[in-house]
């Protein structure tokens, strides 16, 4: 007896959240097809079920893991709690976003891997990019147009660089000291 569309559906989605999960945690790379599937509680061979490929898992998973904003605004949007800038800064530059790169930004995780990635891939997280530049305006209210993009622009890459600086360095205490550094200047520069 095969199973129904819906049970595909919900396999293939958790397929991708584990694949999503583990791209932020080991890279671009590190999704091998075999672990992905034991961890799924599938076989190898089901895995051709539902993707043509690796680099069609990879895109999915790359797809699903740089939505994190987007569910943000439409859970603010749909009366969830308001999205501000200072909720941004201190979410992004917090210890547990550190901590934890699986359910955190692609952009601070991979950024680097994507730079050298396929064209396509390339090109999801530049409109990924693109989306969260302009949302992060959105939240820089009452400013004029440019300067709220300049502003967005500075914020995201100094979000991104802290992320990426507090997760290199080995050093606890300095760790917590970009992201505290960062999140401060940061405010203060939207105040």
């Amino acid at each position: 007896m095969g199973h129904s569309k819906a049970e595909k559906t919900k396999t293939h989605k958790r397929i991708v959240g584990i694949a999503s999960k583990r791209l932020r945690e080991e890279g671009l790379e590190g999704v091998g097809i075999a672990e992905l599937m034991k961890e799924a509680g599938l076989t190898v061979g089901g895995f051709y079920k539902h993707f043509g490929s690796r680099d069609d898992l990879v895109a999915e998973a790359l797809d699903a893991a740089l939505g994190g904003w987007k569910r943000r605004m439409g859970a603010a949007a749909s009366g969830g709690s308001a999205a501000t800038y200072a909720r941004l800064v201190d979410d992004y530059l917090s210890q547990a976003h550190r901590n934890n790169p699986g359910k955190g930004c692609a952009i601070s995780a991979l950024g680097g891997e994507i730079a050298r990635s396929d064209e396509r891939t390339r090109a999801r997280a530049t409109e990924q990019i693109r989306n969260d530049i302009q949302w992060i305006a959105s939240l820089l209210r009452g400013r004029d147009k440019n300067a709220a993009r300049s502003k967005a622009i500075l914020t995201f890459s100094a979000l991104v660089g802290a992320m990426g600086l507090a997760r290199a360095v080995s050093d606890e205490k300095l760790s917590r000291e970009i992201l505290k550094t960062v999140a401060e200047l940061l405010k203060e520069l939207h105040s």
